[in-house]
């Protein structure tokens, strides 16, 4: 039972890999603002439809590179915080290994039971806590991108904006997406913030 209780902890009690990974661009590999997606197609420039790779921006502009930094740093310490709680219970669980089935090791047993299982409902808050830190920080950047995505947009005299990530092929000249960048970072470098708290 201990020996479950042990693998089953060390998979659900870690603070999900997906907030542990995320950056605030939303992929790690995300292309260059300079490196359009598709261009095999070709073909004349269409007057007013224009492109452009938020994605690409987030992960490319100072902003988003510091803030996915500061990210991974938020995530480890609270993970730190998770794996400091569980080694103890860890090393109480292989302490009960072996022993004899009586009433007073049945008592421990459950005890260390529900001491896991308040540690993986504390590991899951965290998770959601980082969660809702990129989402914030994401929602900042995204505020300091729109003045500047207005402003290339209108000096392209563009007339539709699309999303160059869903574009199959064709013709990129009119990708706004690495003036986008240049813009985002003469206007702002880096963004400050704190893991978010969220109620239980």
């Amino acid at each position: 039972m201990i020996s479950r209780l042990l693998l089953s902890a060390a998979i659900i009690v870690a603070i999900p890999a997906a907030a542990s990974a995320q950056t605030i661009g939303g992929t790690p590999s995300a292309q260059p603002a300079s490196q359009p997606q598709a261009q095999t197609l070709g073909g004349p420039v269409v007057p007013g439809v224009c492109l452009l790779s938020r994605e690409a921006v987030f992960a490319n502009a100072a902003v988003g590179k510091a803030a996915s930094a500061r990210l991974a740093e938020l995530t480890q310490a609270a993970q730190a915080e998770i794996d400091a709680q569980r080694t103890p219970l860890e090393a109480d669980a292989r302490s009960l290994e072996g022993q004899i089935d009586s009433a007073e090791n049945r008592q421990r047993r459950e005890q260390l039971a529900t001491r896991w299982q308040a540690l993986q409902t504390q590991a899951a808050q965290v998770g959601r806590e980082i969660e809702a830190t990129r989402a914030a920080a994401m929602q900042r950047i995204a505020t300091e991108t729109q003045p500047v995505i207005a402003q290339v947009y209108a000096s392209k005299i563009c007339g539709l904006l699309f999303d160059r990530n869903t574009a199959m092929g064709g013709n990129f000249a009119n990708d706004l997406t690495a003036e986008v960048v240049a813009g985002l970072d003469a206007r702002i470098q880096t963004i400050a913030f704190e893991r978010e708290r969220l109620s239980q």
